[in-house]
Formats: structure tokens, C-alpha cells, sequence
């Protein structure tokens, strides 16, 4: 090779390599533009900006930062699935076992706030099994606390949190809520049993009140209507009046009971949100 051509291929390297060079210059002032919306809180923007840097990003150096950018932008703006399917992007582009915990964990608070908790349960499962996360065990057990308190099982989040410390202070609340709660059923066979019972039971004395006087009377006429030998009547009492009145009574204990537990969670998980100082999904 001559002078003049190690000359020219010296200049085409050279402008080769400040291609490159100039291509990831522009690329890290892209991926800290997505980063600074981000920040910011401009979410959407961040999503499109940091989506262009994967575009480009020809040496995968951002595959990991970027994806899990977006997941979490997509996460702020009430976008689940989307936040999962890229939090899943990140995890396959982490270069660290630390990474890897860190995206499940995302994975599995996006399940909890979705209120899929056997998604969320079997992905703590499968990490409590893992021995590379042996020192995650406590950590899990709270996560497993929190996906028991979005599906209003309040006595297995008690359960779960005792496990990181008998007095933990999630463990007292949920147990505290479990309690305050009112067993549906039992509302339920009350009110067969003696109607309005139900309803005092779940403290709406004035509807008890009611239900036991209308199934008095209609009961009372319908058995006077027997008694004078009245059939006719009386089994339009009873199948008009007072057996309408019967069931009324029990749908209507059912439907306080239920109202009552779902103010108390509701109270809770408003509590949670507002007041608790701790991680939360």
C-alpha cells in the first residue's frame, strides 16, 4: 500500500470513528433529555424520548436504564401492563443479579395495585425459592402482606407480616381490621333465624326494627287466615307478603354487612395510603 492510499485510509477510519463517536455523544444527550422529562414528571414525553434511545441504542448500552424508565413512567401513569411488559424488558437486559431482584419486585408491586394477587403470590413464591435472594426473605413476606390487604384478605396480610416480626406494625393493623369486620354469613343466618336480627347485628337497629314488625304481621295474618280456614288468603299472605318481606329481610342484612366491611377497608386503605410511613406498591 502505497503513501496515498494509507493516507486515504487513515482519513476514512478517521471519519469513521468520529461517526461513532459523534452518534453515542448524541445518544447520552438523548438518554439524560428522556431522563431530565422524566424527572420532571412529564411522563409521556419521557416514554416517546427514552423509546427513541432504544431505537438507536445500536451497542445496547441503555437497553436496562431505558426500559425501565418507561416502565415506570407507564407505572405513574396508571399504565400497568404496559409497566410490566417493560419492566420484563428490563429484567432481560439486566447485567447484575441486584437488577434482576429489582425488576421482579416492580413486577410484583404492578400485580398487587392490579389486585391480581395468585400472579403476585406465585412470582414472591418463586423468589422465596431462589436461593440467590436467601436475604430477600423478609422483604417478600411484606410484599406477600400488602397483595393479601388489595384482595381484603386482612387475616393472611396479618399472618404474612407477623413472619418479619410478631409486632409488626402492619401485622397488628391488618389483624385490628380483620376483626372489625362483619362475617357476611353469619348476618345472613341470623336473619333466617329471626328477621331484623341481622340487621341489628351490623348496628342498623331502625331496618331490624322494621323487618321484625312487617314479618310479624304478615306472619300473624297468614297464620290467622289458616286458622280460620282461610287458604286462599293465606297463601297469598304468604307468598305475596311475607315471604317478600322474609327475603327482604336477608338480602338486606347481606347488603349491610357488606356495605360496613367495605367502608372499614376502604377506611383502611385510605389510612394506608395517607397516614403509614413505609414502602407501599
Amino acid at each position: 500500500m502505497n503513501f496515498v492510499n494509507r493516507i486515504i485510509l487513515s482519513i476514512q477510519i478517521f471519519f469513521l470513528l468520529s461517526i461513532c463517536i459523534n452518534a453515542q455523544t448524541e445518544l447520552f444527550e438523548q438518554f439524560h433529555y428522556a431522563q431530565s422529562l422524566y424527572e420532571n414528571e412529564n411522563y409521556f414525553d419521557a416514554v416517546t424520548e427514552f423509546k427513541r434511545v432504544l431505537f438507536f441504542d445500536d451497542q445496547k448500552e441503555f437497553q436496562y436504564s431505558a426500559n425501565f424508565y418507561i416502565a415506570d413512567s407507564y407505572k405513574s401513569g396508571g399504565m400497568f401492563s404496559e409497566a410490566i411488559r417493560y419492566f420484563t424488558l428490563a429484567e432481560l437486559a439486566s447485567q447484575t443479579i441486584d437488577d434482576v431482584y429489582i425488576c421482579k419486585i416492580e413486577n410484583i408491586k404492578l400485580n398487587i395495585l392490579r389486585r391480581t394477587t395468585e400472579r403476585a403470590n406465585r412470582l414472591i413464591d418463586e423468589l422465596l425459592s431462589d436461593e440467590r435472594f436467601s436475604s430477600k426473605t423478609k422483604e417478600l413476606y411484606y410484599w406477600k402482606g400488602w397483595s393479601y390487604i388489595f384482595s381484603d384478605k386482612w387475616e393472611e396480610a396479618s399472618n404474612e407480616f407477623s413472619k418479619i416480626k410478631p409486632d409488626h406494625e402492619l401485622s397488628s393493623f391488618s389483624q385490628a381490621i380483620y376483626d372489625s369486620l362483619y362475617d357476611v354469613q353469619f348476618a345472613k343466618v341470623l336473619s333466617y333465624i329471626l328477621p331484623g336480627a341481622g340487621q341489628f347485628y351490623t348496628g342498623e337497629y331502625l331496618s331490624g326494627i322494621l323487618s321484625l314488625g312487617w314479618n310479624a304481621l304478615w306472619g300473624y295474618l297468614t297464620i290467622n287466615a289458616f286458622t280460620e280456614e282461610r287458604v286462599f288468603d293465606g297463601l297469598v299472605v304468604a307468598n305475596f307478603l311475607w315471604l317478600r318481606f322474609y327475603n327482604g329481610n336477608v338480602y338486606n342484612a347481606e347488603k349491610f354487612a357488606r356495605e360496613k366491611n367495605r367502608k372499614i377497608t376502604n377506611r383502611a386503605l385510605d389510612y394506608l395510603q395517607s397516614i403509614y410511613v413505609g414502602d407501599k406498591p
